[in-house]
């Protein structure tokens, strides 16, 4: 076989991978469905440097958001969670923004404090306690890890979890296999973090 042709098989494994990967992380931890009448979505987000317009990253999590309310709810709420970092506005408020301009007008709520994704969970608790069904919508591997977090501080709401929409076949594929080679480690190390906390909390 000449180079070429292992190149190109090369290239599509790597891609297969990259999307299992992707496909079983929004999957992991959470139902197919449940019997709600209300929902909670929650979009997490990413460090947005500088400038009033939400970055390429946080654009494609709410328009994954917004794919993923249910429209056979009797009612839907529109998480947005992230604090400003560096920038003068925050990723909540610039999630929001980026929403409306995709025309949603349906209910949204703010979460402008967390600087990191375990306090995007415990931040938007409050918001989030009444709905029956939840989703967390960000990079699979990522969503992954904030449903992780929800389950180890709030194992009753973890349990109304459910699929979001955050994955779709070849979309964004080229960059897939970079971030589940990033998603998979960063996954491992909460993995271990939690465990370190569960055995400070058993002793």
């Amino acid at each position: 076989m000449t180079r070429k042709p292992l190149v190109v098989l090369g290239i599509l494994g790597l891609a297969a991978w990259g999307e299992f990967v992707h496909w079983r992380a929004s999957r992991a931890h959470v139902h197919e469905r449940l019997p709600a009448r209300s929902e909670a979505v929650v979009v997490l987000g990413y460090r947005n440097a500088g400038g009033d317009r939400a970055n390429a990253l946080n654009r494609w999590r709410m328009r994954a958001a917004l794919r993923s309310i249910d429209p056979g709810m009797a009612s839907s709420i529109l998480v947005c969670s992230g604090a400003s970092g560096t920038a003068s506005v925050s990723e909540a408020a610039l999630l929001a923004r980026y929403a409306a301009e995709r025309g949603f007008t349906g209910t949204v709520k703010l979460e402008d404090q967390s600087q990191s994704t375990w306090q995007n969970v415990e931040n938007v608790i409050p918001l989030i306690e009444d709905a029956e069904q939840i989703k967390i919508v960000s990079n699979p591997l990522h969503a992954q890890k904030a449903r992780l977090y929800l389950r180890h501080q709030r194992p009753d709401l973890a349990d109304r979890l459910v699929r979001a929409a955050d994955y779709r076949l070849g979309e964004a594929w080229p960059i897939k296999p970079l971030f589940a080679l990033y998603g998979l480690r960063d996954l491992a190390r909460s993995k271990r973090s939690l465990a370190r906390k569960q055995h400070v909390t058993e002793d």
